[in-house]
């Protein structure tokens, strides 16, 4: 059994129920006409400039209509209920360069865009390019139609920007990593400590190109009083496929069961169904997020296409040494390691029209 002192139970914003915040519609922020106007001169400019995504700076394209929105969004996100979604880009009237430029000028402003992957993708797609389901071990959660399991993504920060739904299904899912939390303390007080110890996490499933196995992290963080949680299951249960991976204990397998347990009860999550336009910032710290499974239309230029941005945030979030994937992340301005540059990643806003097809 652990030896670790517990967390006490999480008061902030950051714990609520799905059930009770959907009735409110507090989490959607609707743009004003001059806040799009300004977004649409901005990009437009952005568009025109073609700038290299690792050094574009956020003082090249300032805001001032948008400027107190942004604020607004960053508390939100970091220091309330973790997540908002900005509504009222005229989506249908843009070019999908135009839109992934509004989309990256906010991102650069809610914080610094870091790598996707080992191939250094910046802005990367959400869009089914196969049948696969996630019980295949080669498929990619960004990449199929399949329902997604809740879980973390792997920087401060996660975006989602919607350029055309989902013919059905496909709906965002949020639970509040808090009140999970503070379910489990209800319950079995006495399993809680171990989410502050280290897993091992599966690095290869989430990144075929990635250079090890595994990584390591605890399930929660609390430091100076602000409470962090990285979660997802599945890659801690399929980490333990890999040769060298200490087998869980039986606490660890139950401390699991629960979580996910009371993460799909009735009431703890919050689901929305993406527009066209509709960013979603989501702080990876507060909430799990997961996604429905979805129809395509027939037609391949219709079909569900989001984009995605990771953002290291600039507020100084204290985390423990290593939380989540902090320590293996890449920022955007170099490859890891000096390595060459890959010659299919997302450093030009034009790429993001034309997603890689997989098997």
């Amino acid at each position: 059994m652990a030896t670790l002192i517990s967390v006490p139970p999480v008061s902030t914003a950051a714990a609520w129920r799905g059930d009770r915040l959907a009735e409110t519609g507090e989490w959607i922020y609707r743009l004003s006409d001059a806040q799009v106007a300004e977004l649409e001169q901005l990009g437009t400019r952005f568009v025109a400039e073609r700038p290299d995504l690792r050094t574009v700076r956020r003082e090249e394209y300032p805001l001032v209509a948008c400027a107190e929105a942004v604020e607004e969004w960053r508390q939100d996100v970091d220091f309330g209920r973790g997540f908002v979604l900005a509504r009222g880009l005229r989506t249908h009237l843009y070019s999908d360069a135009l839109s992934a430029a509004i989309y990256y000028i906010l991102g650069l402003h809610m914080g610094d865009p870091i790598r996707q992957n080992e191939m250094g993708d910046l802005i990367d797609h959400v869009y089914a390019t196969s049948n696969k389901t996630m019980a295949d071990p080669t498929a990619l959660s960004s990449k199929v139609r399949d329902q997604l399991v809740y879980h973390s993504d792997s920087s401060d920060i996660v975006a989602l920007m919607c350029l055309r739904p989902a013919r059905a299904g496909g709906a965002s899912c949020l639970v509040s990593g808090a009140e999970i939390y503070n379910e489990i303390l209800r319950r079995r007080p006495d399993l809680a400590p171990l989410l502050l110890e280290p897993f091992h996490w599966d690095w290869k499933r989430q990144d075929h190109n990635a250079p090890a196995n595994t990584y390591m992290s605890p399930i929660i963080s609390m430091v100076d009083g602000v409470f962090s949680m990285y979660a997802g299951s599945l890659y801690i249960l399929t980490a333990q496929e890999y040769p060298g991976v200490p087998k869980l204990s039986e606490d660890q397998i139950e401390v699991l069961r629960l979580f996910d347990e009371i993460t799909y009860e009735p009431g703890m999550a919050i689901e929305m169904d993406f527009r066209p336009g509709d960013i979603q910032w989501l702080s990876n710290y507060a909430a799990l997020h997961a996604r429905t499974s979805f129809t395509d239309w027939p037609e391949p230029q219709r079909s569900r296409h989001l984009l995605r941005l990771w953002l290291s945030s600039r507020t100084g979030r204290p985390v423990v040494p290593g939380f989540g994937k902090n320590g293996v992340v890449q920022v955007r301005s170099a490859p890891r390691d000096g390595k060459a540059e890959h010659p299919d990643a997302h450093f030009d806003i034009y790429s993001i029209s034309v997603p890689r097809l997989l098997s």
